[in-house]
């Protein structure tokens, strides 16, 4: 574990941190579609990411989902610093993007690194504000652009997280990221398709712009 870390963290962390990373936190390796954390689950852990890239979903109260941004690696999710902080319950969903590797850290040592290591509450801190833009950017999509535009967008960050242009997904499963119907999503698709945006194939979809 601790030559992972180094990879995706030592640029960030001390070895010391790195060293007390590895001795507390619990490796675990999940498929693309494993469901890490529900919304209402008690928080004991959060996680720092080794490989592969996690989606962090909110619903609302018909249980409708809605993408509010990717995580990949070298990331952990802020939301779920917030409920460490407060022993609170998760308020979001978290679903494997891509098959992930990841680091699961008890919540009692986030205040005990805060206030003994510099650079955890500047990684703590910088989080926060990465995934405050990117919050903000999912505001902005849904109120300024048009349906065609997140669809495409939507597909554009898939493929930055997991650095591939194909897309390995279904009608439905963008339906449900971006909270309409299945129909909207296979009209929409076809659309981008006839303006050579991108390539469907039976079980993938190629992204052209990028």
């Amino acid at each position: 574990m601790m030559e992972a870390l180094q990879e995706s963290y030592g640029y960030l962390f001390e070895t010391e941190l790195l060293q007390e990373i590895a001795s507390v936190g619990k490796l675990r390796k999940v498929g693309r579609g494993h469901q890490i954390m529900d919304i209402g689950e008690t928080i004991t852990h959060m996680p720092l990411l080794l490989n592969g890239a996690i989606k962090i979903l909110r619903e609302d109260e018909n249980g409708d989902e809605l993408l509010l941004y990717f995580l990949e690696r070298g990331d952990s999710c802020a939301m779920t610093f917030s409920c460490c902080m407060g022993t609170k319950k998760s308020e979001i969903r978290a679903i494997a993007e891509a098959d992930t590797e990841l680091v699961m850290v008890p919540v009692e040592k986030m205040n005990l690194w805060m206030g003994k290591y510099q650079s955890w509450q500047e990684f703590v801190l910088n989080s926060y504000h990465i995934r405050m833009m990117e919050l903000l950017e999912t505001v902005d999509t849904l109120a300024f652009m048009k349906m065609d535009e997140r669809l495409l967008k939507h597909l554009q960050d898939k493929c930055m997280v997991n650095h591939d242009e194909v897309v390995q997904t279904t009608h439905q499963d963008i339906a449900n990221d971006l909270n309409t119907s299945r129909v909207v999503v296979s009209r929409l698709l076809k659309k981008l398709e006839n303006e050579d945006k991108i390539e469907m194939h039976r079980n993938h979809i190629k992204v052209l712009d990028l």
